[in-house]
């Protein structure tokens, strides 16, 4: 059996650290590999990208590491590595962010990444705190997580509407909080903050094979 091997993507950006730990604790037997060198990404098994700040902030730290796209775009969408994006990670994979201007997104999935509204004060921004997963798809990614299942966010945009939403949550307004297309997902929560729900959801991606 191949040995799994996880490249956690570090362009500057992500809790690094508290990401390396969970995967650790779900999967001891991998080798987690904190990584920026364009390379580890075609001997990875499985492909992580973080990300906590500015979405165009984000996107230039992944711009700014030579190769680093290239390398990403051979081994997720020609090779087919199962890839996860985390928070801002996720944001990443859309077709555009509107943090502080309009940002290009990877382009891997259809949608843009807009503001969670305020509701004229009446909720607070960011949306920082524990909440609930609803409208569960049948899915690998989601095995052993019931609807109603809490997780960890910290975020003041979200993605919009999406063919590729697996679960939804709400805070101000409706947004996908976990999708995936392919090889290819994301996660709006933090996994590595969330819990037991968070490590089961890394596990499952772990064993996951799209």
């Amino acid at each position: 059996m191949l040995k799994t091997t996880i490249a956690l993507i570090d362009y500057g950006a992500g809790n690094l650290r508290s990401a390396a730990k969970a995967l650790e604790a779900v999967a001891p037997e991998a080798t987690v590999t904190i990584t920026a060198n364009p390379a580890d990404m075609g001997k990875a098994t499985h492909i992580i990208l973080p990300g906590v700040g500015a979405f165009g902030d984000c996107r230039r730290g992944v711009a700014n590491v030579p190769g680093l796209e290239e390398s990403l775009d051979q081994a997720v969408r020609v090779a087919g590595k199962p890839f996860l994006g985390i928070c801002v990670g996720m944001q990443l994979l859309a077709e555009e962010g509107e943090e502080h201007g309009i940002h290009r997104g990877f382009g891997w999935l259809k949608g843009s990444v807009r503001p969670l509204p305020d509701g004229g004060g009446a909720f607070k921004i960011p949306h920082m705190g524990w909440n609930t997963l609803v409208d569960l798809c049948s899915h690998p990614l989601l095995e052993d997580i019931a609807p109603g299942t809490d997780f960890y966010f910290v975020h003041s945009y979200a993605l919009d509407d999406t063919p590729a939403s697996l679960a939804w949550c709400t805070y101000s307004r409706r947004f996908p909080a976990i999708v995936a297309q392919d090889n290819i997902a994301g996660i709006q929560a933090h996994p590595e903050k969330s819990s037991t729900a968070g490590l089961k959801f890394l596990r499952n991606f772990l064993r996951w094979r799209p």
